[in-house]
């Protein structure tokens, strides 16, 4: 599933391309989706002209002053910027058509994305009014994760993973922000210092911007705006090295399950 830098990528891919234009038309090829794309979408947004395109943890917004296009990508799903007249592939569900030849083109094999109209503030969504603070944002802090975390026996990793803690803090991400602030992931998160979490506030926030600089972790179905694959080129200190010796202190690397993901530490470096 794309992760929260793959998301902001896709956004900074399509904006320049979307923002200012009017949508003419939209082509459905396929409205069978994790939610049938509504057909008010259809009827609501030829017309208006996308004023911004913005992103709530990994949920894209394509605002208008009519409403907003809800959009989630999924497991599998990519936008991408096309000629209008590039014919559609066979998971090419659905075309944003707009002035001068702009073409938004969803995607999405597995078809557990998301396109939907939203009337008035889309904060107050049900997929979004419950979502934390973004960790990008200067709201975002190592004391606020410790004010929320007291008395919380959840693991440290699950608790961060939590997006009505923190928006968007997917596993790969998280694994790397543990490493770096030298916590443990089975730490209960209310046992956790102020001084630990400001450090994995420092490190979740370096983590996602060092991705998002470097276009995204490389998956086997992810594609940024123009249609590339999307990189992640900084070094994986832990995550899917398994048994290599770690970074730091020459360790090797382990691996267990939490909440049925992977988790990847340095018995000796984290605590």
């Amino acid at each position: 599933m794309p992760e929260l830098p793959e998301v902001e990528t896709t956004r900074r891919g399509i904006e320049r391309h979307l923002r200012g234009r009017r949508v003419l038309e939209l082509r459905v090829r396929e409205r069978r989706l994790r939610q049938p794309l509504p057909r008010l979408l259809e009827r609501a947004l030829p017309g208006q002209v996308i004023r911004e395109v913005a992103r709530r943890g990994k949920y894209l917004l394509l605002r208008t002053d009519a409403g907003a296009v809800l959009i989630h990508l999924g497991m599998s799903g990519s936008l991408r910027i096309v000629a209008p007249e590039l014919p559609a592939q066979k998971h090419d569900h659905v075309d944003i058509l707009c002035t001068d030849d702009v073409c938004l083109r969803f995607r999405d094999p597995r078809r557990f994305g998301l396109m939907l109209w939203v009337e008035g503030d889309p904060e107050g969504h049900e997929l979004l009014r419950g979502i934390g603070p973004e960790p990008l944002d200067a709201g975002f802090s190592g004391a606020s994760l410790y004010t929320v975390a007291q008395g919380r026996r959840v693991a440290v990793k699950l608790f961060i993973m939590d997006a009505g803690i923190v928006a968007g803090v997917g596993n790969i991400y998280a694994n790397e922000a543990l490493f770096r602030a030298g916590i443990h992931p089975l730490r209960p998160s209310g046992r956790v210092s102020a001084a630990r979490y400001m450090d994995l506030a420092n490190a979740i926030r370096a983590v996602l911007n060092e991705a998002i600089d470097q276009g995204g972790t490389t998956l086997r179905d992810y594609y940024h705006g123009t249609g590339e694959p999307g990189y992640f080129r900084i070094r994986l200190a832990v995550y899917g090295r398994e048994g290599e010796p770690c970074v730091r202190c020459g360790a090797p690397v382990r691996c267990i399950r939490q909440g049925q993901r992977a988790t990847y530490y340095c018995a000796r470096c984290q605590r």
